[in-house]
Formats: structure tokens, C-alpha cells, sequence
């Protein structure tokens, strides 16, 4: 320092500079821990600012896609939503298209009941007028439109009216003898017999003859 350069005789001959050089060597060390001070706080905010920046930076994009992947996995979720009612929607449409079917099922089998009612009374009845005498019916089965009929006649030319009989009429067609069996009882010959028949509508039969005709012609 100065004043141990000059030593107590310069400051001895002369208080008031002595003085002042004192008070100058304070301000300039007051004045030098101020700016270090201040350096030191800039330091620190620069510091503080800079790692808050890259906090800001490292989080942003962070936040930023996780809201965007929040926000699609909201849109997936409705969309899905959706979608379940719509299956929903469609299991109820398909179970009412089932019923539907079921009821219009049933409606044509009444209504085929119901037209096929007088053709099944017209049937029996025919079967009926066109059995001869000397033949006896003893059981009938009918699968689709074939009919197996199995009897006894006295003779074989009962056997033969009887299948000209079905022959000629309107609700029988093709008939044919499948079996013929003889056999004795109380000393007179019987024949057993299995023929089959096709069932035929009268409509249906002129139908195949008027065909038939335009063929012909």
C-alpha cells in the first residue's frame, strides 16, 4: 500500500492527505466487493435461468405429445364406444330378423295348411271312389308326393282296376305294383298286394295335358 510505502513521516507532515488517501483505499475496497457482489448474484441467475430454460425446454415436448397422445387415446376410446353400440345394434337387428323369418316360416306353413286343406279332403275321397270292389285298403303311407298302398284283393284283375282306376283319375298319377303275393283262405285264392301312386293336383294335370298338346301340335 502507499501508505507503507511512504511510511508515518508523509502522513505526519500532512493529516489531511493522509486522511483522504484513507478514505480513498476504503471506497475502492467497498467499491471492488460491490461489483464481486454483483457478479456473483448474475452469476447465479444466469445460472438459475439457464437451468430452468432446459427445464422448460426437456418438459415441453413432454407435456406437448403426451396431451396430444391423451387427447387420441380419448378419440380411440369414443370411436370404440361407438362401435360397441353399433354391435349392440346389429345383434338386436339380426335377432329381429331371425324372428321374422321364423314368423313368415310359420305364416306360409298356415298357409299352405289352409290351401292344401280342401286337396287333402279331395284326396281321401278320390282314393276312396277309386277303390273297386274286391279290393280291401289295409294300411297307407305318404312321403312327399308318393303314396304306398298295401292291400288284399280277391283277384289279380281287381289289382288292375284298381291301378286304372288311379290311373284315370285327376289326383292320382303313375301308379305302379311294387309286390304281389297269393295265398289261400278258407278255399278261395287272395292276393296281397303293395303298390305306389303319385299324388297329382287336378290343375297341375291339365297344366301337363295342355303342354303336352301345344307339343303335339
Amino acid at each position: 500500500m502507499v501508505w507503507a510505502r511512504t511510511g508515518s513521516r508523509q502522513w505526519a507532515g500532512d493529516p489531511v492527505r493522509a486522511m483522504n488517501d484513507l478514505i480513498r483505499f476504503n471506497l475502492l475496497d467497498w467499491r471492488g466487493a460491490q461489483r464481486q457482489a454483483r457478479q456473483q448474484r448474475f452469476i447465479l441467475v444466469m445460472s438459475v435461468t439457464g437451468i430452468l430454460a432446459i427445464a422448460v425446454f426437456a418438459l415441453l415436448p413432454h407435456w406437448y405429445y403426451g396431451h396430444l397422445i391423451s387427447a387420441q387415446q380419448s378419440r380411440n376410446q369414443y370411436i370404440q364406444n361407438q362401435i360397441n353400440v353399433a354391435n349392440q345394434k346389429l345383434q338386436k337387428i339380426s335377432k329381429l330378423k331371425s324372428i321374422r323369418s321364423r314368423i313368415i316360416n310359420r305364416m306360409q306353413v298356415i298357409e299352405k295348411l289352409q290351401n292344401a286343406r280342401p286337396a287333402i279332403v279331395h284326396y281321401f275321397d278320390q282314393l276312396v271312389a277309386t277303390i273297386p270292389n274286391g279290393v280291401y285298403l289295409k294300411s297307407l303311407q305318404q312321403s312327399g308326393s308318393t303314396t304306398t298302398l298295401q292291400g288284399v284283393a280277391n283277384a289279380n284283375a281287381n289289382i288292375s282296376a284298381y291301378m286304372s282306376n288311379l290311373a284315370q283319375s285327376k289326383w292320382f298319377a303313375q301308379p305302379r305294383l311294387i309286390v304281389i303275393h297269393h295265398h289261400y283262405s278258407n278255399g278261395k285264392q287272395h292276393s296281397d298286394f303293395t303298390l305306389k301312386v303319385q299324388s297329382s293336383h287336378p290343375a297341375s294335370k291339365s297344366k301337363d295335358k295342355s303342354h303336352n298338346g301345344k307339343k303335339g301340335h
